[in-house]
């Protein structure tokens, strides 16, 4: 078994289809049933952000793997396969790790460096933990992954900005209004968004905050940090956003909900009220937030990830990102070393165990041929088997993890098996996931095209 990433994001699609795949906090954990009632995948994490939706899953088959998993992505959204595979992407085994320690370090991200990644990754892992869709592998594999992105982060200035999709978002709406500082901002949704938004906004000198949430109190806690940091703010009711909007020079709209909360007809009644001062929304949602004929209101300009994902796709991150990735590169050496070492060590047991039963058997053959051998002898003579065995066995059985630990080791391990014929069965060991095994990363609809080339040579 080894793992498997089946994915799409800003890369790899526009808004539009992101929209349609994206899951909420409350599918979240319908979704991790769903793979798991799938006949080849065991263990299954899902995350989801504003940029992406990923699935990372140990599937006992590649094939079978893929299948299962993009047939729930594509039951979820609604959609016919067809229109989504050529914006999912598949990894496998060693690329499958290499991706998401890349994606932990922020490498993958809108924005490069973004940190936040972390708390999403940590929360992916959270939820799939309590809904009992992760082992033993996914386990470890996710907190080598937050390890990987915290080093990143410690030992480079790839986030020494503190940029975000939330901070590049309210630099265009900074732009657009010639300044935030002493201006008026509605935020909508008082989640993990809307929190940067607010720290954002305090940042630059925001005049006054309005929060609007489905939850009165998650809001009333975000207002009241920020007046304890000086900041002028209040809640308003959802069910009043039209006036909330007519105040504000800013919305910046982050609920997470599924389908528009801020409507163009709320936005058109509120412009009636605004004596034609100019109107700026940020669009953070996926799916999106606000309306999409809100963009054609006069003197209204939204900002949304789409926006952003033109603006941003052609942005490198220079020296330190190139410094992160090869720390990517030594960790993802690392991980798959101490993989194929381990790997190997049921094969030892096995072995060990084997010349045990072999000991065994000839001091009872010993027994029975010498019934009148003292006892003391018998042990001395026993404990001399045993230290001769083991010192036979230490030298093979060390260097065996050693070479096993390289790429190609695992060859090393089925020698051993075949020299002292130990029965596969019992060592259980699995293969590999060895990164040039792996699949660096494709589309679905190529990965299918390559297995229907392969079948159809197989046919003939």
């Amino acid at each position: 078994m080894n793992l498997l990433t089946v994915g799409i994001s800003h890369r790899s699609a526009p808004v539009r289809v992101l929209e349609r795949v994206s899951i909420s906090g409350d599918e979240v954990r319908k979704v991790l049933d769903e793979l798991l009632q799938q006949d080849h995948v065991c263990e299954a994490f899902v995350i989801s952000t504003c940029n992406r939706v990923e699935v990372y899953a140990i599937a006992e088959t590649f094939h079978g793997g893929l299948d299962d998993v993009s047939s729930v992505l594509t039951r979820h959204a609604g959609a016919d396969f067809r229109e989504l595979a050529d914006h999912l992407y598949v990894y496998y085994a060693g690329a499958a790790v290499e991706h998401l320690f890349s994606v932990a370090a922020g490498l993958d991200s809108m924005v490069v460096g973004e940190a936040q990644i972390l708390g999403q990754l940590r929360q992916a892992y959270g939820t799939a933990d309590e809904n009992g869709t992760v082992g033993k592998t996914l386990h470890e594999l996710a907190q080598q992954a937050l390890r990987v992105g915290k080093r990143v982060h410690s030992e480079t200035g790839i986030d020494a900005e503190g940029a975000s999709v939330v901070s590049e978002a309210l630099a265009d709406a900074e732009v657009a209004l010639d300044g935030l500082a002493g201006r008026s901002a509605l935020i909508v949704g008082a989640g993990s968004m809307g929190g940067l938004a607010a720290a954002q906004l305090k940042r630059v000198g925001i005049g006054e905050v309005v929060i609007a949430n489905r939850t009165p109190a998650n809001g009333q806690r975000l207002a009241e940090s920020l007046r304890a940091d000086g900041v002028d703010a209040r809640t308003a009711d959802l069910s009043d956003l039209s006036g909330a909007i007519a105040a504000a020079d800013l919305v910046v709209a982050c609920t997470g909900a599924i389908g528009a909360v801020v409507t163009s007809d709320v936005v058109a009644a509120a412009l009636a009220e605004r004596d034609g001062r100019p109107l700026l929304c940020c669009d953070l949602g996926l799916p999106r937030d606000i309306d999409a004929d809100v963009a054609e209101l006069p003197g209204v300009t939204v900002v949304d990830l789409e926006s952003l994902q033109q603006r941003l796709s052609d942005r490198q991150g220079g020296n330190e990102s190139e410094r992160a990735a090869q720390i990517v590169a030594e960790e993802l050496r690392g991980y798959l070393a101490a993989q194929r070492s381990a790997e190997v060590t049921p094969t030892v047991t096995a072995l060990r165990k084997r010349a045990a039963e072999v000991v065994d058997s000839e001091l009872l053959r010993l027994d029975s041929r010498l019934p009148e051998l003292d006892g003391d002898v018998r042990d001395e003579l026993a404990r001399t088997v045993r230290r001769v065995v083991d010192k036979l066995l230490h030298a093979p059985t060390v260097r065996v993890k050693q070479l096993a630990s390289v790429p190609g080791g695992a060859g090393y391990a089925d020698a051993l098996r075949e020299l002292f014929e130990l029965d596969p069965q019992t060592t259980a060991v699995l293969g590999a996931p060895q990164a040039e095994d792996g699949l660096p990363g494709t589309t679905v609809a190529q990965a299918r095209k390559r297995d229907r080339a392969a079948q159809d040579g197989e046919d003939r």
